[in-house]
């Protein structure tokens, strides 16, 4: 276990912390989790699959928090989902080189950060016609499943301000409609990835983790807190993530030039040697 996650209970106390943070607003919790794994050194190619099993588990209980609750619209998903199910598949059939997945990474974390500190309070209202909001949420669901697929993000954290946008649903409704989509999303990605499954003993005690941080979150999202004191929270860890994340992609980037250049010296050596 040790070879595949360095570090397994030190993550499993992260992971419940992000996914009663993310859960709480209808999230699953994928970047950062994402994030975690890429800094402490679990293999590129696990990551998404990790971060998808996750996240089906947390947006599970959240999606039953929420729906209990009354915010539950399902029919307002069904445009998203034609093109979001598809392009999750499709992602998760993809196996990216290392350095594109880290970029792909880093961009997307980037845009997660933008969207909570930044863009925190939609306040824009499109109207549009029924044809436009259809064509806008086909284009958004294809977009997001296909970086749900390929980097274990569920996109949900875009989805929600895009349904307040639209004039889709409330605060509320947005959060439980966010939990379905990464859901059904993450079910997709993680179907076309079944081929690339570590050992389940090996994540059961991130499975334990998110559980329990998971159901704590939801309901307390559910039904005491509100959505933007949540968001501040876990912007805090994506911050955190995106600093150092990046501080090992550098480092990563001048140990690979080093290594190059001292490969090319040497051939240069051996060749004026000759």
């Amino acid at each position: 276990m040790g070879e595949l996650i360095p570090d397994p209970y030190f993550l499993a106390l992260a992971f419940c912390i992000v996914a009663f943070l993310y859960s709480s607003v209808g999230l699953g919790g994928g970047s950062s989790y994402t994030a975690l794994m890429a800094i402490i050194g679990v293999h590129y190619l696990l990551i998404p699959t990790i971060s998808l099993t996750l996240n089906i588990i947390v947006t599970s209980i959240a999606s039953i928090n929420f729906v209990r609750s009354g915010h539950g619209r399902i029919r307002l998903l069904f445009p998203f989902l034609v093109t979001s199910i598809p392009m999750a598949y499709i992602g998760g059939s993809l196996h990216l080189p290392e350095g594109i997945f880290f970029l792909l990474l880093m961009a997307t974390l980037v845009l997660v950060a933008l969207r909570i500190y930044v863009w925190d309070r939609p306040a824009l209202r499109l109207n549009l016609t029924s044809s436009g909001k259809l064509a806008v949420s086909l284009l958004t669901g294809g977009i997001l499943g296909f970086i749900a697929g390929t980097v274990g993000i569920g996109g949900g954290i875009y989805l929600v301000p895009l349904i307040i946008i639209l004039g889709l649903g409330t605060e509320k409704e947005a959060a439980a409609m966010g939990a379905i989509f990464i859901w059904l999303n993450s079910c997709a990605g993680l179907a076309a990835r079944a081929g690339n499954f570590p050992d389940p003993i090996t994540i059961l005690p991130l499975v334990l983790a998110v559980i329990i941080g998971g159901a704590a979150g939801s309901f307390l999202g559910a039904n005491k807190y509100e959505p933007r004191t949540m968001h501040k929270l876990l912007g805090g860890v994506i911050l955190i993530a995106i600093a150092i994340l990046f501080s090992k992609m550098v480092s990563r980037y001048h140990s690979t030039a080093y290594d190059r250049s001292s490969t090319l010296t040497t051939w240069f050596g051996v060749v004026k040697y000759v």
